[in-house]
């Protein structure tokens, strides 16, 4: 009896040191990490003037090690950036005090903002990493940023706003039925980055016909206005010229209009009371000014002056306007 119940104690002991065995083996495994890379977001030369929505792509990687087999949950957590927000839509890019309105989405349809656990807009996605045979996995997931139209006034410059310091928490844990709200700020790591565009100086034109109607006898002046449309972006400097016409004129006073081998002079002018000519030279006679973003309205004044009446016919002729700034 004695023999077997020493037997019995010895077993006990075995089983003991066993377990100590697969605990210490349990803690080792949970050791993990995980470091992340984010792109700078740089849109480059954007033109706001063509009041169009301009979105980006950009993947932020996960790579992480742990437990094979395993899958670790991460939590990019972003904040508002140093550009600031309006209660979180739209965050800002800044040009000195002006402000570019954009933001950052978690899905393709770019309704779903990416905020934080940590700020009013609560939204970050909460991706996983599967963990290989060897304990290292890695995952990329698409960030899209996305700029508003309807900001055609905002000056030419480089606008931008920084993620970093406090506007970037990413926390991480193995996935075991957590998520992001239980995860919080574990193992959590500032993951910087930037987002920018240059909004570049550009200019477009436009004109309207200039017709002088039905003329008779030209005894006398007649007289006729147009206009044309320039936008160009918010500061941008320009020049407006008008050529010669077909017939190349020197003298924006003596263009021609011609029917066949048949001639009618006329000139272009910048003011009503036709005393400025209006010509190509740049700053003798073209019409200079500074865009606003918006379409701005410039007045073509024409005049058909006395002279020897041609043959009855239809007088055209065509005139190229060119902008320079």
């Amino acid at each position: 009896m004695r023999h077997r119940s020493s037997i019995v104690k010895r077993c006990a002991l075995l089983l003991a040191a066993n377990l100590v065995a697969l605990m210490l083996t349990a803690t080792n495994a949970a050791a993990q990490s995980c470091s992340f890379t984010m792109p700078i977001f740089d849109f480059g030369d954007i033109d706001l003037t063509a009041n169009t929505i301009f979105d980006l792509t950009a993947n932020l990687t996960a790579t992480c090690t742990g437990t094979p087999g395993l899958q670790i949950r991460f939590c990019p957590n972003i904040e508002g950036g140093t550009g600031g927000h309006s209660s979180g839509d739209p965050r800002h890019m800044l040009n000195g005090a002006d402000q570019l309105d954009f933001n950052i989405y978690g899905n393709a349809a770019l309704n779903n903002i990416w905020g934080s656990r940590f700020w009013a807009f609560s939204n970050p996605p909460q991706p996983r990493v599967t963990l290989d045979g060897t304990g290292n996995g890695s995952r990329t997931r698409p960030v899209r940023v996305r700029i508003f139209a309807g900001q055609t006034t905002l000056p030419i410059g480089l606008y931008t706003t920084s993620f970093s310091g406090a506007n970037t928490l990413f926390a991480y844990d193995y996935h075991t039925g957590v998520n992001c709200a239980v995860i919080g700020t574990a193992n959590a790591v500032q993951v910087p980055f930037t987002v920018q565009a240059n909004n570049t100086g550009s200019c477009s034109i436009s004109a309207n016909n200039l017709n002088f109607g039905t003329l008779s006898v030209l005894t006398a002046n007649s007289d006729a206005s147009t206009t044309v449309s320039v936008t160009c972006s918010n500061g941008v400097t320009y020049q407006v010229g008008l050529n010669g016409g077909l017939t190349g004129a020197v003298d924006p006073t003596q263009r021609k209009m011609a029917s066949g081998p048949n001639q009618l002079t006329y000139g272009l002018y910048q003011d009503a009371g036709r005393l400025t000519p209006w010509g190509e030279t740049l700053g003798i006679d073209t019409v200079s000014g500074t865009g606003s973003g918006s379409a701005q309205t410039l007045s073509v004044h024409g005049r058909v002056p006395a002279q020897t009446t041609p043959p009855a016919a239809t007088y055209s002729d065509t005139v190229v306007v060119t902008i320079t700034y």
